[in-house]
């Protein structure tokens, strides 16, 4: 099987890139690299998600798969008197997301190398955002599910994109079974924005 960015320690080779993203009015710049998702640029379902979603600005807010940082970074910027915490198993992501978020002068971000939630036990969020790695299993994605209901206070909300194709109807249902609301809040070019109330 051939290795993909749900990888703890990527081999192949490194291939920096710099590319610039406009999301939410706000303009970022960031190195990506070979072994990461989306490396070209930002990923369609990442930019909706991020577009669609509705933070508080003192959300203390969690990315599950942050990758080099889109997503989670964008939120820093949306909650700025909050926190956000990020997460990646995938050790070249963690460290391109910490040299992104220095880079876009973002202090109210932590970021760690973790398998989905393993090294936030006890932790507790407002928010929690991901764009799942599809290609781990549904498996694995239903466990981010599963995990971040663990995580979120009462009344918290797990903010999901996800393709049609690629599961999001199963995924609805497994996010019904754990979650007290849950809502398709967008849908644009087969992508759902999903979001699950706790």
């Amino acid at each position: 099987m051939s290795e993909h960015y749900y990888s703890r320690k990527p081999s192949v080779e490194h291939d920096l890139h710099t590319i610039e993203e406009t999301m939410r009015g706000r303009r970022f710049i960031f190195v990506t690299d070979a072994g990461v998702f989306s490396k070209k640029g930002v990923d369609y379902g990442s930019k909706l998600l991020v577009e669609t979603v509705a933070l508080p600005v003192d959300a203390r807010i969690l990315d599950v798969g942050c990758g080099y940082g889109p997503i989670g970074l964008t939120a820093a910027v949306l909650a700025h008197k909050g926190t956000v915490t990020m997460v990646d198993i995938n050790e070249r992501a963690v460290a391109l997301a910490k040299h992104n978020a220095d880079r876009n002068g973002l202090g109210n971000v932590e970021i760690l190398q973790s398998d989905l939630l393993s090294e936030l036990k006890g932790r507790s969020f407002d928010v929690v955002l991901t764009n799942p790695p599809i290609r781990a299993g549904k498996e694995t994605v239903h466990r981010i599910f599963e995990q971040a209901h663990e995580a979120l206070v009462p009344g918290g909300a797990l903010w999901v994109v996800i393709q049609k194709k690629q599961g999001a109807p199963s995924a609805y249902s497994k996010l019904e079974s754990l979650y007290s609301r849950v809502e398709q809040v967008e849908r644009s070019k087969g992508y759902w924005i999903i979001k699950a109330a706790k």
